[in-house]
């Protein structure tokens, strides 16, 4: 057998093994790499978790320094400053009303001044505390003047009945399914009154708008009988500011003149048209065009009646569902009616009402501006007003 020739094989290993060498080079600096590497990894992730390790320390730091209960209790306290704050504005608006009705509030001004150096001092439990014992209060004295009211009138001249008046006036205890009420009246023949609204301003007004007394809007028209007017923003209130002597709702006075017209395209308010012999009430003022061939529009809330029968049984607001002096205006057939329900309500108002025989009826504003006026105040003055409804002889 022949043997390969030498030179051949020395040829093919003097070429391979340098590769051979190389790839083996290669390879032991590709380990020594990869082993830098994964010591460069381990220690950047040891550094890592040193660095978590130290940022999860650092908050639980924070957490224990109270910064997140600091936080919590920032808000906490904001929403203390704002219940009270509102809470103060709310009491401070109620003895305002009081005030307005001629009544001593000497005691409830202590209160309310303690009450705010409660506040000033950051101790909003204590102010809380002294406006809860403050409202309480006033609602257990008011019960007891709006009962005095009810009954100082001599036997005389009130009667206890279910039918009211065909005209002139009448302070009369009625007899409801919910309990007796008092309530003072004046009714008119639509045939021969003109009823009329009037305002104090002769166009829309924002702010800083003129007020008359009851007694005023009676004397400038002549009038024989009148009754306060909407709902509107007294300048005594705080929440007030900006826009004093104020009212939002539609109307038209004796001027022929709308108020208020482009806030109340889409009102959902009712609202009482007193035209020549007769009284229309809608459930929504939107559903009233801009007719001036009428003597007079004024909308308010709520709808007490509606073709007899009770339209309002509350709705959770507390101002309607505290008891009080409630104004309305209402019909029976041809006879118009204005008058003033004591101690009541506005619920309670519309039992009475109902149970007085009435078709339809419209509360007004309450509280600090209630007034009626049948040769002379029946019921107030209260504080002035922007607008009125008054009884005129045609």
């Amino acid at each position: 057998m022949p043997v390969p020739a030498l030179p051949h094989v020395k040829k093919w290993l003097s070429f391979i093994i340098p590769i051979l060498v190389v790839i083996i080079v290669i390879t032991v600096s590709l380990l020594v790499y990869l082993q830098s590497q994964k010591s460069s990894l381990q220690k950047s992730l040891a550094n890592s978790e040193k660095n978590l390790s130290t940022t999860s320390k650092e908050l639980d730091t924070l957490k224990n320094q109270d910064q997140v209960k600091r936080n919590d209790d920032l808000q906490a306290t904001i929403k203390s400053i704002e219940s009270t704050y509102k809470n103060v504005i709310k009491t401070y608006e109620t003895v305002q009303d009081l005030k307005a009705q001629k009544q001593k509030t000497d005691s409830y001004d202590k209160s309310l001044t303690e009450s705010l150096s409660y506040l000033a001092n950051r101790n909003y439990a204590s102010a809380e505390a002294t406006l809860t014992a403050l409202n309480k209060q006033i609602t257990t004295d008011q019960a007891k003047v709006q009962s005095t009211i009810a009954n100082s009138t001599p036997v005389a001249n009130t009667t206890s009945s279910n039918i009211p008046p065909g005209s002139g006036y009448a302070l009369q205890k009625v007899s409801t399914d919910i309990g007796e009420y008092t309530v003072a009246l004046v009714a008119a023949d639509m045939g021969s009154t003109r009823i009329i609204v009037d305002t104090a301003s002769d166009s829309d007004c924002r702010d800083n708008c003129p007020v008359l007394s009851l007694g005023d809007y009676v004397s400038r028209n002549g009038a024989f009988a009148g009754v306060n007017g909407s709902y509107f923003c007294p300048a005594e209130y705080p929440s007030c500011a900006g826009k004093t002597g104020s009212f939002d709702l539609l109307a038209m006075n004796k001027n022929k003149h709308y108020l208020n017209s482009d806030n109340n395209v889409y009102s959902t308010n009712p609202a009482v048209i007193f035209q020549n012999g007769s009284m229309r009430f809608v459930g929504q003022a939107s559903q009233w065009g801009r007719d001036t061939g009428i003597d007079g529009v004024l909308s308010n809330y709520p709808l007490l009646l509606s073709g007899g029968d009770i339209a309002f049984s509350g709705d959770g607001d507390p101002k309607k569902g505290s008891k009080g002096n409630r104004s309305f205006v209402g019909n029976k057939g041809s006879t118009a009616y204005i008058g003033v329900i004591y101690n009541v309500t506005v619920a309670e108002g519309a039992h009475v009402l109902k149970a007085l025989g009435l078709d339809n009826a419209l509360n007004l504003d309450s509280g600090g501006s209630t007034a009626l006026w049948s040769g002379g105040y029946k019921a107030g003055p209260g504080r002035n007003i922007p607008n009125a409804i008054l009884f005129v002889r045609k």
